[in-house]
């Protein structure tokens, strides 16, 4: 019961620092309003993360997305190309837009973090070595060409990592074009491009 209390606080800590430095950037929120918001003390903050930014680090390890991802690639594949393509983005894109806000503060305030630009890229590095073993697979069983699996898997993640940027500010500058229909044809193209 006393670890169910403690995982509760630290949620409500994580939650309200990802909401206010969101909103207001890192430099703009102490931890006392951090404590605040999350209804508990200053010292219960110190006592489970220590520091601010050790809070904020926290927070994207336990909000990002590699585990998710790595769970979609052990239980929800059919190895279909076009099929396993489209689960991929949408919940690539699906954890994103969930996580947006935290995103929103990697982008702002890395650079006044020491070591938080590092940190940030491991779910993405691990998501590339996960699709890039999920080709290498294909490849193997003949239902994919040979090809550089890393350089094809990195080419699918920038190109669904630009659409989420670009529904981040809110699809301002491709207004005429939603999401869904771009997840569709991108995969449609990239996996006939890549069927044998």
């Amino acid at each position: 019961m006393e670890s169910d209390k403690a995982s509760s606080s630290s949620d409500k800590l994580l939650l309200a620092a990802i909401n206010l430095i969101s909103e207001r950037g890192y430099n703009g929120v102490t931890t006392q309003e951090i404590a605040t918001a999350a209804g508990l003390s200053e010292k219960t903050l110190f006592r489970h993360f220590g520091s601010k930014q050790k809070l904020l680090e926290a927070a994207f390890d336990r909000f990002h997305y590699a585990e998710e991802m790595r769970k979609v690639f052990q239980e929800k594949l059919v190895w279909e190309l076009e099929v396993d393509l489209l689960t991929v983005c949408r919940t690539y894109h699906e954890i994103m837009n969930r996580n947006r806000k935290m995103i929103q503060i990697s982008m702002k305030d890395e650079v006044q973090l020491p070591g938080f630009r590092e940190r940030t890229h491991q779910h993405p590095l691990q998501l590339l070595d996960i699709l890039t073993n999920y080709f290498k697979e294909m490849s193997e069983q003949g239902k994919m060409i040979r090809t550089n699996h890393k350089l094809q898997a990195f080419t699918f993640m920038m190109a669904h990592f630009g659409a989420f940027i670009n529904d981040l500010d809110t699809g301002k500058f491709y207004p005429d074009i939603s999401l869904e229909p771009f997840m569709q044809e991108s995969v449609k193209l990239f996996a006939r491009a890549l069927t044998p």
